[in-house]
């Protein structure tokens, strides 16, 4: 297998317009753009299995072991870039061609974009060519690129706004990561995968709090930690403060909602 390294960081595509807003940019450009992945290498095909044909009965197999985690991880990367793709192709009447020029929310949704690209081709250029999934077809049908957020009491089967999506696409990839740490032995790829689900994490955070200013965490995705004692014993109560995790199976109820037919994900040989 020839040894593959993380591609040069990401452009700094700062314009030096940004209003009131570069505490929130230099968050992103720092934490996001420059994700420690530089260098990396990835070596070692123990894991991949030639027999097994990754794209069979009209449903994408991600394998087993760690090769399969990582196809499974390229997988949701692969929407995550296409969704964020589509949101800043813009387009009349699109709501990212709303938002202004020089808008904090716009330069968070850019770069986000930037990232998940990042992240999806990193991935690309790793996996081993005779054991990697094909590029996936996404269905976006569910989304209204036009508006931000969905009505407050929508009816059910209302379209999600791209506020909505990203909020949706971004705890789900937190989820996954940390519930599949659990099928890799390989302690790099271990490794790979906590510095990628870190920085998911804090995409998932500030899009909440462009939802909702403040919610960057809620119950629905951390196990809270709620204090019982007194203030004279700290650390008491209930919770254990961590982030949740989503098996595999459990995330792709979801994910395959938004793939087309023939690009909808089998993870049957992780679990």
């Amino acid at each position: 297998m020839t040894k593959q390294t993380y591609p040069a960081q990401l452009e700094d595509k700062s314009s030096g317009g940004l209003r009131n807003a570069l505490p929130r940019r230099d968050f992103l450009r720092y934490t996001g753009a420059g994700l420690a992945l530089t260098g990396l290498v990835l070596n070692g095909c123990s894991d991949d299995d030639d027999n097994v044909d990754p794209n069979a009965n009209n449903t994408v197999n991600v394998g087993t072991s760690d090769i399969g985690v990582l196809n499974y991880a390229y997988a949701l990367e692969q929407l995550e870039a296409a969704f964020y793709a589509q949101v800043i192709a813009g387009g009349t009447g699109t709501y990212f061609t709303s938002l202004g020029a020089n808008s904090a929310e716009r330069q968070i949704l850019t770069d986000l974009a930037a990232h998940e690209k990042a992240h999806r081709d990193f991935f690309k250029n790793t996996i081993p060519a005779n054991s990697i999934i094909k590029e996936l077809s996404p269905d976006f049908s569910a989304i209204d690129f036009n508006v931000g957020k969905r009505a407050a009491g929508a009816p059910a089967g209302t379209k999600l706004g791209v506020l909505d999506a990203a909020m949706a696409f971004e705890d789900l990839g937190v989820a996954a990561y940390n519930g599949a740490g659990r099928y890799i032995t390989n302690p790099v790829y271990l490794a790979l995968a906590g510095k990628i689900v870190s920085v998911e994490a804090r995409h998932a955070a500030l899009i909440r709090d462009l939802m909702s200013y403040n919610t960057f965490v809620g119950s629905d995705v951390v196990d809270l930690f709620t204090p019982t004692g007194s203030a004279s014993t700290p650390g008491v109560g209930n919770g254990t403060g961590l982030e949740k995790s989503k098996r595999p199976a459990e995330v792709i109820t979801t994910a395959n909602q938004f793939l087309q037919e023939g690009s909808k994900l089998n993870v049957s040989g992780l679990a």
